[in-house]
């Protein structure tokens, strides 16, 4: 892997802390493209200010909000390349048939010796390829029972 990611699993004081949090961040209206100023404060130190460019604002907003629902999260550069266990997990798929995605051409990868390496970008774009034809024969499926007047 080129880049590492970085993993945390939430404690229960620390999904609370979360759920605190990201409710008062949420609730600020701030416009996009512009930057937010936080004052730091850590145990009688010395406060510091920081400012943030919105998107890592909206970044900082949904990692809270997933440690709120006591969610894992990783944080994985798009440039990083992930091992097949890693790019499996990820789609939450076995790693047989990942590879299998692998070798018929469906997800782009490189070898590294005998290892496959995957970009995290192609992996989202096959993913995003995916939820969107699953999000289309949903709807094809909604209207035919729509039409067909099953009560759904």
């Amino acid at each position: 892997m080129i880049t590492p990611s970085f993993s945390i699993m939430p404690s229960k004081d620390e999904i609370e802390l979360a759920q605190v949090s990201s409710r008062i961040l949420s609730s600020l209206t701030l416009k996009k493209g512009k930057t937010i100023d936080i004052l730091l404060k850590a145990d009688n130190h010395h406060c510091n200010s920081v400012t943030l460019p919105f998107s890592a604002f909206k970044l900082l907003i949904s990692i809270l909000n997933s440690m709120a629902e006591g969610n894992a999260v990783t944080l994985i550069p798009v440039h990083a390349e992930l091992t097949t266990q890693e790019a499996a997990n990820l789609l939450h798929v076995s790693r047989p048939y990942l590879i299998r995605l692998l070798e018929e051409r469906k997800i782009p990868f490189r070898k590294v010796g005998t290892r496959r390496r995957i970009l995290f970008q192609d992996l989202m774009n096959y993913k995003a390829k995916i939820d969107n034809a699953r999000r289309k024969t949903l709807n094809e499926l909604s209207e035919e029972a729509q039409n067909l007047d099953m009560g759904y």
